[in-house]
C-alpha cells in the first residue's frame, strides 16, 4: 500500500521532487496586484484591495458583512469578543481542532468545554453536546445558560468545519436556540464549502475564515469575519481599526479596540487568488476523486464530504485501520519525500488545556489514532 500510494501521489502531481501537504499556486494576477500596491505606496491597511476583498467575500459567501483581519486567529478573537465572550465564560467546542480555536478563547479569559465529534465530517457532535448540556447545564431565571457545578456562564457553541467538511449546522443551530447559546463557526478551513446550499460561516452569528499560506486561498497571513448582522459587522470593523473615530486630523478612539486590519499588500494577493477560486476548487475536487478511487476496496477509508454538504476538500484525509498502520504510513511517505501528517493532537492532551471540562471523547480519540492528511495542493495535474 505505501509504495503504491507514494507512486500514486507522484503521478497526481507529475513530480519526483518533494511534495508538500498544501502549497499555494500563483497563476493569475497575484504579482500584478501586489506590484500595484507597491507602486501606490498604500501597502498597509489603508488601500483599495482591502475593501475589494471584503466585497468579493460578501458576494461569494452571501454574508451581509465581511471584515478582513491580519489572520484567522485574530478574526476568531474579535468574533468571540463581539459575541460577548469574556473572562470565566465557557464555550462548547471540539477537542479535535487546531490549537488556534482554543487560543482565541484563552486570549479572552474564556474556557473551552471539549465535546466529542461526529464520525462523518468530524465536526462538533450535536448529540454529544446536547447530552453534556442536559447533564451539566441549566437556564437561570434570566435565561442565561450556566454550568451547574460552578455557576459559570456558558455562552456559545464553536464548531470547526474539519478539513473543510461542513459540520451539522442545523442541529447545532437548534441546540443554540434551545440553550440560548451563540453559534460561531470556525470556518477557517472551509472557504468554498457549502451546507445545504449555504456557504459555511454564514449560518451562525459569526463565521471565521483563514487565508494562511496553506489554505485554498492565501494572503500570506490573513483572516475574515463573516457577520450575519450588518450593524454588528460595522462595529466589529470599527473594533479591528483600533476603534478610531473618523476625523481629518485628531486621534479619537471611543472604546478599547484591536489593531487587526489586514494590510493592503496581503489583500491584493487575496483578490487575485479569489479570482481563481472556482478553478482551484475544481482541481481539488478532481484530486479528491482520484484519492477516493485509489482507496476504494482497501482497508483504508477516504474521508468524503457529508451527504448534506459540498466540501472544498481543503485537506484530503484517510482513516487507517489502526494506530500502527497510521504510523507506518506516515513514516513511509515522509521518508520518501511525500508529505503527510497526522491530525492535530487532541486539545485536552495539551498541557494548557488538560484541565478543561470535557465530555466523553471516544470518537475523537478513535479518529486521532487513525487519521492521516494527504497532499492536497490544487494542481491541474490532478485532472490527469
Amino acid at each position: 500500500m505505501h509504495n503504491q500510494l507514494i507512486e500514486f501521489v507522484r503521478d497526481c502531481y507529475q513530480s519526483q521532487d518533494f511534495i508538500p501537504l498544501h502549497a499555494p499556486t500563483f497563476k493569475g494576477n497575484e504579482k500584478a496586484y501586489v506590484l500595484e500596491t507597491l507602486d501606490s505606496t498604500f501597502v498597509s491597511s489603508v488601500g483599495a484591495f482591502v475593501g475589494r476583498m471584503e466585497e468579493m467575500l460578501q458576494d461569494y459567501t452571501g454574508a451581509p458583512k465581511a471584515v478582513a483581519t491580519v489572520n484567522g486567529t485574530a478574526a476568531l478573537h474579535c468574533a468571540l469578543y463581539q459575541a460577548g465572550i469574556g473572562p470565566g465564560d465557557l464555550v462548547l467546542t471540539q477537542a479535535l481542532t487546531f490549537v488556534a480555536t482554543c487560543n482565541a478563547l484563552h486570549q479572552l479569559g474564556a474556557e473551552p468545554v471539549f465535546i466529542d465529534i461526529e464520525p462523518v465530517a468530524f465536526g462538533l457532535c450535536p448529540k454529544a453536546a446536547q447530552a453534556w448540556l442536559a447533564e451539566h447545564a441549566e437556564l437561570d431565571d434570566q435565561g442565561q445558560c450556566r454550568h451547574k457545578a460552578s455557576g459559570k456562564a456558558i455562552k456559545a457553541l464553536l464548531p470547526m468545519h474539519t478539513f473543510g467538511h461542513p459540520a451539522q449546522l442545523d442541529e447545532l443551530a437548534a441546540l443554540g436556540r434551545q440553550w440560548h447559546l451563540s453559534l460561531i463557526e470556525d470556518a477557517a478551513e472551509s472557504l468554498g464549502s457549502f451546507y445545504k446550499g449555504r456557504h459555511t460561516g454564514t449560518l451562525g452569528r459569526f463565521g471565521v475564515l483563514s487565508f494562511n499560506g496553506n489554505k485554498v486561498v492565501t494572503t500570506g497571513g490573513g483572516g475574515m469575519v463573516l457577520c450575519q448582522d450588518q450593524k454588528e459587522g460595522e462595529h466589529l470593523k470599527h473594533l479591528t481599526t483600533t476603534a478610531k473615530v473618523p476625523h481629518p486630523f485628531e486621534f479619537v478612539h471611543d472604546e478599547p479596540g484591536f489593531n487587526y486590519r489586514m494590510p493592503n499588500l496581503n489583500a491584493a494577493l487575496g483578490c487575485a487568488q479569489l479570482e481563481r477560486l472556482d478553478a482551484m476548487l475544481a482541481n481539488k475536487r478532481a484530486l479528491a476523486g482520484r484519492y477516493q478511487g485509489f482507496f476504494a476496496g482497501s482497508d483504508y477509508r477516504f474521508v468524503e464530504e457529508p451527504g448534506y454538504g459540498r466540501s472544498n476538500y481543503w485537506l484530503n484525509a484517510v482513516l487507517c485501520p489502526d494506530a500502527q498502520s497510521r504510523d507506518a504510513l506516515l513514516q513511509a511517505t515522509n521518508a520518501s519525500g511525500v508529505m503527510t501528517r497526522p491530525v492535530w493532537r487532541l486539545m485536552h492532551k495539551l498541557p494548557m488545556y488538560s484541565q478543561a471540562l470535557r465530555g466523553d471523547l471516544s470518537q475523537s480519540e478513535w479518529a486521532e489514532a487513525r487519521l492521516v492528511n494527504l497532499p492536497s495542493s490544487p494542481t491541474e495535474a490532478s485532472h490527469a
